[in-house]
């Protein structure tokens, strides 16, 4: 069963904002089980981007500002940024001072300049807080853990993207999460990407990685220059074959993109999640129609295989099904193995103590398929499953992971000198 019990707040005026908390995409007041150790503005991811302030036990939201890759968003994000500055300044203790900034990871994003510009002009830190490390943080501020002892737990964040700590695009996360240190113990192979980000848009480039790292470069053009055109379909083969512009990831979601697009579901999207809730439906439905016959799955996944031969699959919905089977049932073998190598034991017990609670974050966790077959699995195994329940599980809820790895990290290095950028903050090794 998934976990949790975290208050959402009630509809009262937003103090000196003028419109009503709960409404809804709109200002927004939600509360957490304990009282935040600092007082910090978060200022999101890159999509979906949702600013919010954490005070004691309340969050304050902004409105969702769409995706920063448009100058709309980015001034909506500056503006709601002064609005929450002002509700501190009016509402909050100790002359309305905020404790610290928290910004993603990656130095780009509008969001993490205007973050540090923030820092500079009220002389306190700027953190960077990884995005999957966000994820799983969240129902940490739901929950309030992470002070005093802090007990680890797991977290499975599958989403599309998130820059991870050593540069590469990460999105098929296993964290174990302590405090406000993290340390990534597992990850989905990685997948090239050729064009970089139009391979996101468009899933026949992944069916071409495919073909291309199983010895089949023949069949690129075969295969796809009747949807796609030949100079296209021609030109990523020559990208594949030279290692041109072709980014890896770990990414869920550019998996199950490769997934739908090799069973033929989806070759061009002209939406976000278009592949995966394509993938979705194939899977329910022929789950549905054969129900107790999907294919048996081993926690040891060779995702890349598996997927190649979903090219030869000729029942797309069978095809789905194994495709979803099989990376639940490898996440929860995950969970199991970081316990039997002892990566995620708790330290200071007899023989470490196994972690109890897994924490599910990023968007792939909408598909409901998936989480209830990784919720099933982990609770036959005695884990207790928890998602964010004020928030969901996707980006626009981003901002209160960051705020509380800060306020944890803010509080843990309460005595060290004031600076203004922090590295994000690592488990140390055993």
């Amino acid at each position: 069963m998934t976990t949790g019990r975290a208050v959402v707040g009630g509809a009262d005026a937003v103090a000196g904002l003028g419109v009503a908390a709960g409404a809804a995409h709109g200002w927004q007041r939600t509360r957490v089980a304990r009282a935040a150790p600092a007082r910090v503005l978060a200022f999101g991811a890159f999509l979906k981007n949702r600013a919010c302030l954490l005070q004691g036990r309340e969050v304050l939201w902004s409105p969702e500002h769409g995706d920063l890759g448009t100058p709309a968003a980015c001034a909506a994000l500056s503006e709601s940024a002064e609005a929450l500055l002002r509700e501190a300044r009016a509402t909050f203790t100790a002359g309305g001072r905020i404790d610290a900034v928290a910004h993603d990871l990656h130095p780009d994003f509008h969001s993490t300049r205007l973050a540090l510009e923030v820092a500079a002009r009220l002389d306190v830190p700027a953190i960077a807080v990884q995005h999957h490390h966000a994820h799983v943080a969240v129902v940490q501020a739901e929950q309030g853990w992470g002070m005093g002892q802090a007990r680890p737990l797991l977290g499975l964040a599958l989403d599309g993207v998130g820059l991870g700590t050593d540069g590469l695009a990460w999105g098929g996360e296993v964290l174990r999460v302590a405090g406000p240190t993290f340390e990534r113990v597992a990850h989905l192979p990685l997948l090239p990407l050729p064009g970089g980000d139009a391979a996101a848009r468009e899933p026949w480039r992944l069916v071409a990685a495919l073909l291309h790292a199983a010895g089949r470069r023949s069949e690129i053009g075969a295969r796809l220059a009747p949807q796609v055109g030949a100079p296209l379909a021609h030109g990523v083969a020559t990208l594949l074959a030279r290692n041109l512009h072709c980014p890896r990831t770990s990414s869920a979601g550019r998996w199950f993109d490769a997934a739908a697009g090799a069973l033929g579901l989806s070759l061009c999207q002209s939406h976000e999640a278009e592949a995966a809730m394509a993938l979705e439906a194939a899977a329910t439905a022929w789950l549905q129609a054969n129900p107790g016959h999907a294919e048996p799955a081993a926690a040891a996944l060779d995702l890349r295989s598996l997927v190649t031969s979903l090219l030869d699959e000729r029942d797309a919905g069978r095809g789905a099904a194994r495709f979803h089977i099989a990376l639940a049932r490898w996440l929860v073998g995950q969970v199991a193995e970081a316990n039997k190598a002892g990566t995620a034991r708790i330290t200071g017990t007899p023989g470490g103590a196994d972690v109890a609670d897994v924490v599910l974050g990023g968007g792939c966790f909408f598909n409901r398929l998936l989480g209830r077959e990784v919720e099933a699995g982990l609770a036959a195994a005695g884990h207790r499953v928890w998602r964010p329940l004020t928030v969901g599980v996707g980006d626009a809820g981003l901002a209160l992971g960051q705020a509380w790895v800060a306020a944890l990290q803010v509080k843990r290095d309460a005595a060290a000198p004031a600076h203004h950028a922090t590295e994000p903050a690592l488990a140390e090794e055993a």
